[in-house]
């Protein structure tokens, strides 16, 4: 598993237009799944450790998250022949197990993630109601452990959209697993 960081890109940036289809065949509108506040993006597979490690952690903001008008969705960008834990039947099933309440979508071309300049599982894109990018960074201090969290970035960053409080600027990159990248 190569480990890589998400890349920076500019706040205000403008979320891309996008179509797809959960692992059920059906299908979301980039624009008409955000809440009243907001939508959290996230970039994210079935097998990296990174992703799966933050997971749980990720199902319970995204509750969190759409109390306070910000709702959620997962991309799989890793459709790939080689790593079959990614295919969207095995999507299917990690919904159930993990009991993944929001839209985990499947990016079968790899445009969208192209689109979003995504780099990593996970990487963590929030817009607010005007579809800008507020934030784009890790979960929070800690990946690999939830006990030793310090500090939970991405849900203060949810906070503060929802009460019109700033971001903070200064915003650390996610990391993870290397996107899967076809070769065309």
């Amino acid at each position: 598993m190569a480990l890589i960081e998400s890349i920076k890109i500019e706040l205000g940036t403008r979320m891309p237009d996008f179509e797809l289809k959960d692992p059920f065949e059906k299908i979301y509108k980039g624009d008409q799944i955000y809440g009243k506040k907001g939508l959290l993006v996230a970039f994210t597979c079935n097998h990296c450790p990174y992703a799966q490690a933050i997971w749980p952690r990720l199902i319970r903001l995204a509750k969190e998250a759409q109390k306070l008008g910000v709702n959620t969705i997962g991309i799989n960008p890793n459709i790939h022949p080689g790593y079959p834990d990614d295919a969207p039947e095995r999507m299917r099933e990690k919904i159930k197990e993990w009991g993944i309440s929001f839209p985990y979508l499947v990016d079968e071309t790899q445009e969208i993630a192209r689109a979003f300049q995504a780099q990593c599982t996970p990487d963590l894109y929030l817009f607010d109601s005007a579809h800008r990018l507020v934030y784009h960074g890790r979960l929070d201090d800690n990946w690999k452990d939830e006990a030793q969290v310090k500090k939970q970035e991405l849900k203060e960053a949810i906070e503060n959209l929802a009460s019109g409080k700033p971001i903070p600027q200064k915003q650390n990159p996610s990391m993870g697993c290397s996107i899967k990248w076809r070769e065309d």
